[in-house]
C-alpha cells in the first residue's frame, strides 16, 4: 500500500502543476484576445488574474498599462509600466510608452510656465 501511495502521490502533484502551468498561460492569452476585441474591461480582469499566478510576467503589466493609456488614467498606466520596466529593463516599448508620458509632462509643465507669464 505505501509503495502504491509513493508512486500515485509524485505523478498526482505532477498532473496538478502542469495544469496550472498550462492556466496561466491561459489568462494572459485569453487577455490578449479580448485586448484585440477591444474588451478593455475583461481584458483587464484576465491581465490582473494572470499577473496573481505570475507576478513575473512584464506583458501582462504592458498590456494593463495599454488599458489605461486608452482609459486615460495615467497615474495607473505609468504604474504598470514601472513595474514591467523593473521586470524586464530592456523592453523597448515600455520605454517609449514612458518617454511618450515624460514628454507629456514636460510640455504641460512648460505651458503652465509660459500661461503664468501672460
Amino acid at each position: 500500500m505505501n509503495k502504491i501511495l509513493k508512486i500515485i502521490t509524485p505523478i498526482f502533484f505532477l498532473v496538478f502543476s502542469s495544469n496550472m502551468a498550462l492556466s496561466k498561460e491561459n489568462f494572459f492569452d485569453e487577455a490578449l484576445k479580448m485586448y484585440q476585441d477591444k474588451k478593455y474591461d475583461d481584458a483587464r480582469f484576465m491581465l490582473e488574474r494572470n499577473i496573481v499566478f505570475n507576478p513575473k510576467d512584464a506583458k501582462s503589466y504592458l498590456y494593463l498599462a495599454k488599458i489605461y493609456n486608452l482609459e486615460e488614467n495615467q497615474r495607473k498606466e505609468e504604474y504598470n509600466l514601472d513595474t514591467a520596466l523593473l521586470i524586464e529593463p530592456n523592453n523597448e516599448e515600455v520605454i517609449l510608452m514612458l518617454m511618450k508620458i515624460a514628454l507629456k509632462n514636460q510640455i504641460i509643465q512648460k505651458l503652465k510656465i509660459f500661461l503664468k507669464h501672460l
